[in-house]
C-alpha cells in the first residue's frame, strides 16, 4: 500500500499543473465565454521568457526584430518571475483585444478556430526563438528536499508545495467569486451579460480582465513547474492542457473545487498507473495515462449532461454559407487537367508539392462533409487517418490483402474509430463535441499509435506499406531507382478527384439536404421527420472514411506510418487549413489543399522569397486567426462574394 502512496504523492506535481490550468480555463470562461485551447501555449511562451530570463535574456516574438535583448548575466528570481507575468498579462490582453473579443458573438467553431491559429503561431515561435526548447529546464524555485509521510515514504517536496500553491489560488478565487462585487458580477455576466451590463459594468472590461487574470495564473503555474518538468513546445500545450479541460468540465466550468479536486485526482492516479502497470499484467501497458482524461470527460457528459452555456446561442451569426455546388467544366476539367500537366512536366520539387496539396484537399473533403455540411466539430481527423494507415499495413502487409481492396477495409476501420468518437455528438456540441473529440484523439494516439502490437517496432522507421498496385502497373512514388514518379501523383490527383464529386453529389443529394437541415436547426430537423441522431453518425462516418482514405494516401507516399505523422498537432492543422480555404464547399477543400504545409502556395512562396520555408507555420496560424475573425467563410467564400457583390453591382447599374 505504501508504494502506492508513494506514486500518488508523486503525481501530485503533474496534478497540482492540471488543476491550475483547470481554474484558468475556469476563469476565462466566466469572463469570456470562450473555452481558449490556447490557454496552455501562452503560458509556455512565459515559462519560456522566464527560462530564457534566467540565462540573461529576453526573447522578442515578433519576426524582423532581433531574437533576444542580452542582459549582463541572469537578472535573478524575482525580476524573471515579474517579467514573465508582465509577458503574460500583456499576451492575454493582446490577443484577447485582437483574437477573442471581435468573436464574442461568434459560433463556437470560430473561436476555436482561433484558439488553434494562436497555437500554432506560438508553438512556430517557440521552435524558431528557442532552438534548444526540447527538455530546457531551470533551476529550483520551490524547496526540494524530500519529505517523509507515514513513516517509510519518502518523496520530493516541491510537487507537495505546488499542489500547495494551487490549492491556496484556488480558495483565494472562490473568496473572489464568492463574497465580492467583482466577483459576483463576473459569475452573473457568466449567465448574462445583460445582467452585467445593467449593474454598469462592461462584458468586455471583464472579459479582458478575466482572460489577463487567467493568463497569469497560467504562467505562474507553468514557471513554478519548470524545474519539475522539462520545457518544451508542446507539454504544457496539450499533455496538460486536455486533463485540464476534463477537470473543467468536472466543474462545469464553474465550480472552483469540483474543478480543483479533479485536476489533483487525475495527476495522482496517472502516476499511480505506473505502478499498476508493474504489478497487475492485465492492466493496459499503453495509453491508459493519456486515455484517462478521455474517460473522465466521457463520464462528465453523461453524468452532467449540461452542454456549457454558450454565449453566441442567442447570436444572428451563423455558421459560415453553403454555397450551392457547380460541377462544369471550368470547374472540374480545367482544374484537373491543369494539374495532371504539372506533374507530368514540372519537376520532383514541385511534383511533391502538388501531391502533399492533393493529400490535403482529401483531408479538408472530410471536414467540409463533417463541419461544413453536418455542423460537427472534430479535432481527431489525424487520428482517424493515422488509424487507416496502420490497419491498411497490417491488410497489405501481414494478410496479403489486394490494392485496392485494403485501403477500402483500412478505411473502414476509420470508419468505425469514427463513429464511436462521434457518439458524443447526439448529446452535445460545439465547444463540448471539439474536447470530447480532442481527447478522443489523444486517446487513440496513446492506446494505439504508441502501443508495438498495433504499429510495429518504431525503430524500423513505422509500419511498413507496399506500393499501390493495380493490373499489374506499378502506382508506387518509388519504384527501385525511379523516384517521385508522376504515375503516383496522377493516382493522388484520380483519387482526390473523385472524392470531390462524390462530396458535390453529396451535398446535393437528399442525405444532403438532411444534414444541411440538422446543421440549421436540429429542432425543426426533427420536427420535419428527420431522424438527427442517425444523420449525425452518418455525417462522422462519412468524414471519417474520407480521413481515413487521407491516412492510406500518406502511407503510400511515404512507404510507411509512423505515429509522428498523426499526431494531435496535425489533427489541428488539419482542421486549421480547412477552416482557413473554406470548410463549406468543394472549392475550399481545394484552396485548403494548396495551401497546406509544403504544398503548391508555401513552395511557390519559398521559391519567390527563398526564406519562408522556416516561416511556414507562423504565416499559417496567422493567416488563420485574420480569416477566423474577419471573414468566416475562408478564402474560397470570400472569393466567390466579391464575385457575387460585383455581379450585383452589374445588375444594379
Amino acid at each position: 500500500m505504501t508504494d502506492y502512496l508513494f506514486f500518488m504523492l508523486l503525481g501530485s506535481t503533474a496534478g497540482a499543473i492540471i488543476a491550475g490550468f483547470g481554474l484558468g480555463l475556469l476563469v476565462t470562461h466566466q469572463g469570456s465565454g470562450v473555452v481558449n485551447f490556447s490557454f496552455g501555449a501562452m503560458a509556455t511562451w512565459a515559462g519560456y521568457v522566464y527560462a530564457d530570463l534566467r540565462r540573461g535574456a529576453y526573447p522578442f516574438p515578433i519576426p524582423g526584430l532581433p531574437e533576444r535583448y542580452h542582459f549582463a548575466q541572469d537578472v535573478g528570481f524575482w525580476p524573471a518571475m515579474l517579467l514573465a507575468l508582465l509577458t503574460a498579462a500583456g499576451l492575454g490582453l493582446l490577443l484577447h483585444l485582437v483574437v477573442f473579443r471581435p468573436l464574442a458573438q461568434a459560433p463556437a467553431l470560430a473561436n476555436i478556430v482561433a484558439s488553434i491559429g494562436v497555437v500554432i503561431v506560438v508553438i512556430s515561435l517557440i521552435d524558431r526563438r528557442f532552438t534548444d526548447n526540447a527538455g530546457l529546464r531551470v533551476g529550483p524555485i520551490l524547496p526540494r528536499e524530500p519529505v517523509t509521510i507515514m513513516a517509510d515514504v519518502t518523496v520530493p517536496r516541491d510537487g507537495l508545495w505546488l499542489a500547495a500553491l494551487v490549492i491556496v489560488i484556488a480558495a483565494a478565487l472562490w473568496i473572489i467569486q464568492r463574497f465580492t462585487r467583482v466577483g459576483l458580477v463576473v459569475r452573473a455576466a457568466a449567465e448574462n451579460e445583460k445582467g452585467a451590463v445593467l449593474l454598469g459594468y462592461s462584458p468586455a472590461l471583464l472579459a479582458s480582465a478575466t482572460f489577463v487574470g487567467a493568463s497569469v495564473l497560467g504562467a505562474f503555474i507553468v514557471i513554478m513547474a519548470s524545474p519539475m518538468i522539462q520545457l518544451s513546445s508542446t507539454v504544457f500545450t496539450f499533455a496538460f492542457l486536455i486533463p485540464a479541460l476534463g477537470a473543467a468540465m468536472v466543474g462545469r466550468f464553474c465550480s472552483i473545487w469540483p474543478t480543483v479536486i479533479t485536476g489533483l485526482a487525475i495527476g495522482m492516479a496517472q502516476s499511480s498507473f505506473t505502478k499498476f502497470q508493474g504489478d497487475f499484467s492485465w492492466f493496459p501497458q499503453y495509453g491508459a495515462r493519456d486515455g484517462l482524461p478521455f474517460i473522465i470527460i466521457i463520464g462528465a457528459m453523461i453524468l452532467l449532461g449540461e452542454r456549457l452555456p454558450d454565449r453566441s446561442a442567442v447570436s444572428t451569426w451563423t455558421l459560415p454559407a453553403v454555397p450551392a455546388a457547380k460541377v462544369n467544366v471550368l470547374t472540374v476539367v480545367v482544374p484537373i487537367a491543369t494539374a495532371a500537366a504539372a506533374l507530368l512536366l514540372l519537376g520532383p520539387l514541385w511534383r511533391g508539392a502538388i501531391m502533399t496539396s492533393l493529400i490535403g484537399i482529401v483531408l479538408a473533403l472530410s471536414l467540409v462533409v463533417l463541419t461544413g455540411f453536418g455542423g460537427q466539430t472534430s479535432l481527431a481527423q489525424m487520428a482517424f487517418a493515422g488509424v487507416s494507415g496502420f490497419s491498411l499495413s497490417k491488410f497489405a502487409i501481414e494478410w496479403n490483402v489486394p490494392f485496392p481492396i485494403a485501403p477500402i477495409l483500412a478505411s473502414l476501420v476509420a470508419t468505425m474509430f469514427g463513429v464511436a468518437v462521434g457518439l458524443p455528438a447526439l448529446r452535445v456540441r460545439g465547444t463540448n463535441l471539439a474536447i470530447v473529440t480532442l481527447a478522443g484523439g489523444v486517446a487513440i494516439t496513446e492506446f494505439v499509435f504508441k502501443n508495438p502490437k498495433y504499429v510495429g517496432d518504431a525503430s524500423t522507421g513505422g509500419a511498413q506499406i507496399p506500393n499501390p498496385e493495380l493490373f499489374g502497373w506499378d502506382l508506387g512514388l518509388i519504384l527501385g531507382d525511379q523516384a517521385s514518379r508522376p504515375i503516383f501523383g496522377i493516382f493522388l490527383l484520380l483519387i482526390a478527384s473523385i472524392l470531390a464529386l462524390a462530396v458535390s453529389n453529396i451535398q446535393r443529394s437528399s442525405s444532403g439536404r438532411r444534414m444541411l437541415a440538422v446543421r440549421s436547426n436540429e429542432r425543426a430537423a426533427s420536427a420535419a421527420g428527420i431522424n438527427v441522431a442517425r444523420v449525425k453518425l452518418q455525417v462522422f462516418a462519412i468524414s471519417s472514411f474520407i480521413a481515413g482514405l487521407g491516412g492510406c494516401l500518406i502511407a503510400y507516399r511515404f512507404g510507411s506510418v509512423s505515429e509522428s505523422s498523426f499526431g494531435t498537432i496535425a489533427s489541428l492543422t488539419v482542421l486549421a487549413v480547412a477552416y482557413l480555404g473554406g470548410i463549406t464547399c468543394v472549392s475550399g477543400a481545394v484552396t485548403a489543399g494548396l495551401l497546406a504545409t509544403s504544398g503548391v502556395a508555401f513552395y511557390a512562396l519559398s521559391q519567390a522569397t527563398g526564406s519562408v520555408g522556416q516561416w511556414e507555420a507562423l504565416i499559417g496560424g496567422v493567416l488563420l486567426i485574420v480569416m477566423a475573425v474577419s471573414n468566416p467563410e475562408g478564402i474560397a467564400g470570400g472569393i466567390r462574394a466579391r464575385f457575387a457583390a460585383r455581379g450585383s453591382a452589374g445588375v444594379i447599374a
